[in-house]
């Protein structure tokens, strides 16, 4: 197994100054060589045929982002996490190694699995043994030891606009055509340094030695952080793992998961049947207690047990949820994300917002249905335009063919009309 990267580190300061003499990009060739050495060891994890696969990715001119945007190197490595966990698992030792790498590229090659490995590890807990979830939990700390050092013991925080501070918009400007003579404006008042609205979007990083029951929400919270920050780059099998753990995650497979969409449904449905008369009072009274049974279905069975709650439904406060709707946000709304990532996020919201329901969690509530119906709104755009695009074709073709049967049958070169015999002019 070909050495660290912390160890290749450690040897290249030696290196670098006597190749900085004949090489001039030596930092590029370092970067190439240890993202081939990566590959190389990831290779020789892997059962056959993938390692060959994987191994051909060395070969290529930038192999760090071969390596992330290889369908088969994801597969593979994520059968490889589904099958180990625990303290003695290469694939978790791989994934370790390459998050402490100096180069970006494999960095982000290894934050792809991410969302994998969370979900794997949540799903597994408790653990049969200590340590068979010991490889995770080392990976879930690389990430979390990375953030609290980039940050340097200091939040994120977001300034929130102060309502009591006068803008431009309350003071505007008269204008200089106007006949009315001009006032004096007042001058624009500074806001207190007091009053100033600040959100904290993430509290400061304590260093954590180990993954705690108290603490592991929010490490997987602030690994979700990092892996948001870079999810523009993310391969979309990444992302769909993502959407799909928040989904297990939740667990809320009920019918008011569907609660907005069949309302926008009965909205279209009234529009459509315009004078048609209303139900009967017996019908009326029939449909509310029908109803009113469904609510009691969906709120709870005979058994004691909510409806439409699965295995692995995980707590999901809100230091885990925060990171993981700016997560579904994005694969739900980026204009450049497939299909498959767009439906597999609209599944994972609605559940997320049936969890929110039962449990009235309002933050949850407020962010899950403003992503619903921004996902509606954003499919009914996408149909309209489909829609006007389809029927636009269709125009241009029947005025195509309306304007080629008015033509007659006759060759271009022959005249409508019969033409008058030609005089020729003699001379006498």
């Amino acid at each position: 197994m070909p050495p660290s990267p912390a160890a290749a580190g450690a040897a290249s300061p030696s290196n670098s100054s006597s190749a900085s003499a004949s090489d001039p990009t030596p930092s590029w060739w370092e970067s190439v060589s240890q993202a081939r050495s990566r590959i190389l060891a990831l290779s020789s994890i892997l059962p056959p045929p993938a390692d060959s696969d994987v191994a051909a990715l060395a070969d290529s001119d930038r192999p760090a982002r071969a390596l992330l945007r290889s369908p088969a190197a994801y597969a593979a490595l994520s059968a490889a996490l589904r099958s180990g966990g625990g303290a003695d698992d290469p694939a978790c030792h791989w994934l370790y190694d390459t998050l402490l790498s100096p180069d970006p590229d494999l960095r982000l090659a290894a934050l792809a699995f991410l969302p994998l490995l969370s979900s794997l590890y949540l799903l597994r807990l408790p653990p049969a043994l200590p340590s068979s979830l010991s490889g995770f939990e080392a990976v879930l700390l690389a990430v979390y030891s990375s953030e609290a050092k980039n940050r340097q013991g200091k939040p994120v925080l977001v300034q929130v606009p102060d309502l009591s501070v006068p803008s431009l918009y309350h003071t505007p400007l008269s204008s200089p055509s106007s006949k009315s003579p001009r006032r004096p404006q007042p001058p624009p008042i500074p806001p207190p340094p007091g009053n100033v609205v600040v959100g904290v979007l993430s509290p400061p990083l304590e260093p954590q030695a180990a993954v705690k029951s108290t603490k592991r929400a929010g490490i997987i919270g602030v690994a979700f952080e990092a892996y948001y920050a870079k999810i523009s780059q993310m391969p979309p099998a990444s992302k769909v793992d993502a959407c799909n753990a928040v989904a297990a995650w939740a667990g809320q497979y009920c019918k008011c998961r569907f609660e907005l969409d069949e309302k926008e449904l009965d909205e279209e449905e009234a529009d459509s049947l315009g004078s048609v008369s209303p139900l009967s009072s017996e019908a009326e009274n029939g449909k509310a207690l029908e109803e009113e049974m469904a609510k009691l279905r969906v709120n709870g069975d005979s058994n004691g047990r909510n409806c439409g709650e699965r295995e692995g439904r995980v707590p999901l406060p809100w230091e885990l949820l925060q990171p993981v709707m700016r997560v579904l946000g994005h694969c739900l709304l980026a204009p450049l994300n497939l299909t498959e990532v767009r439906d597999a996020a609209a599944e994972a919201v609605r559940v997320v917002y049936a969890r929110s329901c039962h449990e009235l969690v309002p933050q949850a509530i407020l962010a899950s249905r403003s992503l619903i119906e921004l996902d509606k709104s954003a499919r009914k755009a996408a149909k309209e335009a489909a829609a006007a695009a389809s029927g636009a074709i269709v125009s241009v073709g029947t005025a195509g063919s309306t304007v080629s049967s008015s033509r007659p049958s006759s060759k271009p070169n022959t005249p409508g009309k019969q033409r008058k015999p030609d005089v020729l002019l003699v001379s006498k």
